[in-house]
């Protein structure tokens, strides 16, 4: 250990004393408190973590979780230096449990009034171990998470525990599909010290799931996808001071952003025989003490800190002094199986250690109180009943009288029955959105500072004149070849360039598909605006509570389809909030309500995100869910949701919504199904030039490997009602100078590749729209009929367009306009002459005009 000053120290301490901000300089330091030190620094922690607790109304109370260790599967493919649970398979009876031990440990434990089934195991063994994928194989589970996730439904259909999952690294992907079947998951982030991960003979190395990156993602990406979440720090690993605290920062950075850290386990490591680590001593008491009260410092009074008592020894008082408030789960059944040469204190006899300290022991459930009370987003409603059988509803924590029984967990049957503000798809041109924000705006995003310290403060644009004719000129003579800086520089083309640019845009466009400028006669149908992804930058999305809130019944979505049928429209275009009530195959249905009523309407429905939604809800495979969307009668794919395919912006602008490689496996996917998509960007918020192209890039890399893109469409972004503009995060949108150059340079970059590049009148001004139509642009999009998603979000340009008003916005350009399907060809003539009956726009949406 590394010495520091007493002055230091004391500086440091009067500084904790103070409530000032801690760096992770100054907290390195306070982890050598002792002694006297120490107490000082106990004295602080102890403050705020009771400031804390009497914020939630628990003044005096620490928690513990009464659960039982359900030790899923002991083999693991990495190879820890410290662990005693990971083995191979030679020594074990089996690679896993059958489900019948399973269920044997969990129903002995709701006997015994357990209330948390702790799934602890190794991380993917089948990559390791030939013994783990036969038995998975020969038992029916694609992967280890698919016997988890069953295991788990089967716990609260028969026990009616509350799983805890702990299966190691976990992808958004792998979140999305066990959130459903557990109120809680953890992994311990153990240290940030990368010498630990890749020095030979250190704790970590040659374990591939320890790179404090991939744990680090583990934790942001459990935030994004409101799971309540337990991490927390080893120490005495052979980390560093320095170590220590920069994983406490990280942590508290995470939480911060995400507000998912429900618990932060700070353990103590504990040498073990037959390990490679078993020469090491044990951390010390003091040093645990002190890293607790330094964890508490750092992360505030709403963070609930733990220790495991079986670790402590006898310093009970010790660890409360240093500010925790929770002891984790305690079982009285099942040993610790990582530490199992430390039994579990008896649970009277902690009450009583933790009385004799001044506090009273409460018993919570896996989910801590918070999230229980909170409810949506953190909760699946999948098991609401669960919980609620077993929660006080006041406090959140755990019911005395609480039954242990199981109850049957099933996807949601409920959703498309008519709710809440059902016409707003024609008063949002009337009397508007309710509020200009929800009323939960300063939590449900996340934190907004810490967001900020997430922006690229690098500013686009500073490209000289002669930067940019040379990029003009490489532009005109080999316009897919341009470099991502010779791009970047064209986006700052203005005046004469920016007029050049357009040329030659326009001249391109010529080529790939002449003159025509085309449109598709066709209706939006968001069918439900409730949604708790949390996307940053969404005004559409609402609460189920929220006044602007509604749901379409399926009849009412027919009923919308055969409208617009009758108006002329050749296709839908189905896009929604990701409901919690609506069931994976809900989508199914729309498509076939949809072809029922209107067997001729082309189904343009579901972005890469609802695609994912569906997919984790059935437990199906994005291939298998494609097909069965292709079967209900979904034609093509929306390639929405894509906003900026960089994943530092994404997390800005988003909270939950899918990483860019899964956006890019929904679409590669859908084309090698057979199913096209269109592609998007929207543009103009948090991003940079140099995003931008890197974006179109990689629109065109997508297209030369599976050519399923039917269509560009360029998304500039509408600020006036979105949160993170509310917020002071983004921008206002992109300059009138920017657009017509975005527009010109998609055509320059995608030429070759994409043909169809088309404007949104929706977000654009027609005199916008009449310039881009001079610089590359060929199609306008649909005369749409309800175009509800940017008007909450503050477009002023309406919710429709009739055939006339496209005819005349072209007209300036002088080049002819022609009626389009969704695949670029010609509507018969029955279609073209129903929508000419209806300029393309059904009845029940136009604005009534007043009297004169």
């Amino acid at each position: 250990m590394s010495l520091v000053t007493d002055s230091a120290l004391r500086r440091a301490l009067a500084r904790a004393r103070d409530g000032k901000t801690l760096d992770v300089t100054e907290a390195a330091v306070l982890l050598h408190a002792r002694d006297e030190h120490l107490d000082t620094l106990l004295e602080h922690a102890s403050r705020i973590r009771d400031a804390g607790l009497a914020a939630v109304g628990r003044e005096g109370v620490i928690t513990y979780s009464r659960k039982v260790f359900i030790p899923l599967t002991r083999l693991c493919r990495d190879r820890c230096g410290y662990c005693t649970f990971a083995t191979a398979p030679n020594k074990l009876p089996a690679p896993f449990l059958s489900p019948d031990e399973v269920l044997e440990i969990a129903a002995q434990g709701a006997a015994m009034g357990c209330k948390e089934a702790l799934f602890t195991l190794g991380d993917r063994p089948e990559d390791r171990w030939h013994q783990a994928r036969e038995w998975l194989d020969a038992h029916g589970y694609d992967d280890t998470l698919s016997y988890v996730r069953a295991m788990a439904i089967r716990v609260l259909e028969e026990t009616g525990l509350l799983p805890h999952l702990n299966p190691g690294v976990l992808s958004w992907r792998d979140l999305q599909r066990l959130k459903p079947v557990a109120p809680s998951m953890g992994m311990m982030l153990e240290t940030t010290s990368r010498r630990l991960f890749e020095e030979k003979g250190a704790a970590h190395y040659g374990s591939p799931d320890k790179d404090p990156a991939v744990r680090l993602r583990v934790l942001e990406d459990a935030g994004r996808s409101n799971v309540p979440f337990t991490t927390g720090i080893l120490i005495g690993i052979g980390e560093t001071i320095e170590d220590r605290a920069e994983s406490i920062f990280a942590i508290r950075r995470v939480a911060r952003e995400y507000g998912g850290v429900q618990e932060v386990i700070v353990q103590n490591f504990r040498a073990k025989p037959d390990t490679a680590m078993r020469g090491l001593p044990d951390a010390d008491l003091q040093e645990l003490a002190a890293t607790i009260a330094v964890a508490r410092l750092v992360l505030g009074p709403r963070v609930r800190l733990q220790a495991p008592p079986n670790l402590v020894d006898a310093e009970y008082e010790l660890m409360i002094r240093a500010g925790i408030d929770d002891w984790g789960g305690v079982s009285p059944l099942t040993p610790d199986h990582v530490n199992p040469e430390r039994p579990w204190p008896q649970i009277d006899d902690l009450a009583a250690r933790t009385g004799e300290a001044g506090f009273q022991l409460r018993e919570r459930l896996t989910i801590y109180p918070e999230y229980v009370l909170a409810g949506e987003p953190w909760l699946d409603p999948r098991l609401f009943a669960h919980v609620a059988a077993l929660a006080d509803p006041v406090t959140g924590l755990a019911r005395e009288d609480a039954v242990l029984q199981g109850r049957p967990w099933q996807e949601p049957d409920g959703g498309f029955a008519a709710s809440g503000r059902v016409d707003l798809h024609v008063e949002v041109d009337t009397t508007g959105r309710t509020n200009d924000r929800r009323d939960d705006f300063d939590n449900v995003y996340g934190d907004w500072e810490a967001l900020r310290d997430r922006l690229d403060p690098a500013a686009s644009g500073g490209h000289t004149p002669s930067e940019v004719r040379a990029a003009l000129r490489r532009a005109e003579a080999d316009p897919a070849g341009l470099s991502e800086a010779e791009a970047v520089a064209l986006l700052s083309a203005d005046g004469g360039a920016l007029d050049e640019l357009a040329r030659i845009a326009d001249d391109l466009r010529a080529q790939a598909v002449g003159d025509e400028v085309t449109y598709v006669v066709n209706r939006n149908i968001n069918f439900t605006n409730v949604c708790y992804t949390g996307c940053r930058f969404c005004a559409f999305a609402q609460r189920r509570t929220d006044a602007d809130a509604y749901t379409l019944s399926l009849d009412q979505v027919a009923d919308r389809a055969e409208e617009a049928w009758r108006a002329g429209a050749t296709e839908v275009c189905m896009q929604g909030g990701i409901h919690p009530d609506l069931p994976g195959t809900a989508y199914f249905d729309l498509a076939k309500a949809v072809k029922a009523r209107t067997p001729g309407m082309h189904v343009h429905a579901f972005s890469p995100m609802e695609v994912i939604n569906g997919a984790s809800r059935t437990n199906l495979s994005i291939e298998d869910w494609l097909h069965a969307a292709k079967e209900a009668g979904v034609d093509s794919l929306p390639g929405t949701a894509a906003e900026i395919l960089d994943d530092d912006v994404r997390w800005v602008l988003t909270k939950g919504k899918l990483p860019t490689k899964e956006w890019i496996d929904v679409i590669t996917t859908a084309h090698r199904v057979g199913i096209p998509t269109t592609s998007t960007m929207m543009y103009g918020h948090v991003d940079t030039h140099v995003h931008w192209v890197r974006h179109i890039k990689l629109i065109r890399r997508l297209q030369e490997e599976s050519g399923g893109f039917s269509e560009f469409v360029l998304l500039p972004f509408v600020h006036t009602s979105s949160p993170i503009y509310l917020a002071g995060v983004a921008r206002p949108g992109p300059t009138a100078q920017e657009n017509r150059a975005v527009h010109a340079l998609a055509r320059i970059l995608l030429h070759g590749a994409i043909s169809n590049i088309q404007c949104s009148w929706v977000k654009l001004q027609d005199d916008l729209c009449h310039q881009v139509l001079q610089g590359g642009v060929n199609d306008l999009g649909g005369t749409l009929m309800e175009e509800t998603i940017s008007r909450m979000a503050g477009s002023e340009n309406g919710s429709y367009k009739t055939i006339s008003e496209l005819r005349a916005m072209v007209e300036l350009t002088g080049r002819p306009v022609r009626q389009r399907t969704t695949e670029y060809g010609r509507p018969d003539g029955e279609r073209l002459a129903a929508s000419a009956a209806s300029d393309g726009v059904c009845q029940s949406v136009r604005r009534v005009l007043p009297m004169a």
